[in-house]
């Protein structure tokens, strides 16, 4: 029932003073932030984190090609070509300046905290996420920028990727489990 997730609060969100209101949702949906850090990612790190996977690259590159097809604009580029170029902004991005990145813990965590960030596009989001409310970038204006999206912040999308993504960002001895006084009522139990 308790997971963990791994947030990161990008570049945008840090240089626009954003990291408490967003920490304060998350403590105040009743999860527990076991593990926060703020630091620059090294290109090594930024790599793990965006995984040079062919199966991956080739899925966004299919999703761009896509996107671009459906405005009617014709791509004839390789779509592993095209996610390499996007993992690469990607890490570029996230290598601009600090980030923060967070460890996250409760019952359904991963599913909520994804809810709570809204949609990748922030000009898709809807208001009372955390993209809706702070973020309004959109594909086509970080096409014509030449750069990825600015969407402020990345929450696992799985299990399996938040097991992953947490070893990348944190050691064992930087996560630190303990008690809130509310989890007597929050996980209640009726005998």
């Amino acid at each position: 029932m308790i997971e963990r997730t791994l947030v990161l609060l990008k570049p945008d969100a840090v240089q626009r003073a954003l990291v408490g209101e967003v920490l304060s949702r998350f403590e105040r949906t009743g999860f527990k932030i076991i593990g926060l850090k703020m630091c620059y990612a090294a290109k090594e790190t930024a790599g793990q984190h965006y995984a040079d996977d062919e199966q991956w690259l080739r899925s966004v590159g299919e999703k761009t090609k896509k996107s671009y097809e459906a405005k009617g604009v014709q791509v004839s580029e390789d779509p592993l070509e095209i996610g390499k170029r996007i993992r690469s902004q990607l890490m570029d991005f996230l290598m601009l300046s600090p980030i923060v990145a967070v460890c996250v813990e409760g019952h359904g965590v991963i599913s909520k905290v994804r809810t709570m960030v809204g949609a990748t596009a922030p000009s898709s989001a809807m208001p009372g996420t955390i993209r809706g409310d702070f973020a309004f970038d959109s594909y086509g204006l970080a096409d014509k920028s030449g750069r990825p999206i600015q969407n402020l912040i990345h929450a696992s999308d799985s299990r399996e990727s938040a097991e992953r993504e947490i070893k990348i960002w944190f050691k064992d001895e930087e996560l630190h489990p303990y008690q809130r006084v509310d989890e007597a009522l929050l996980y209640r139990k009726v005998e």
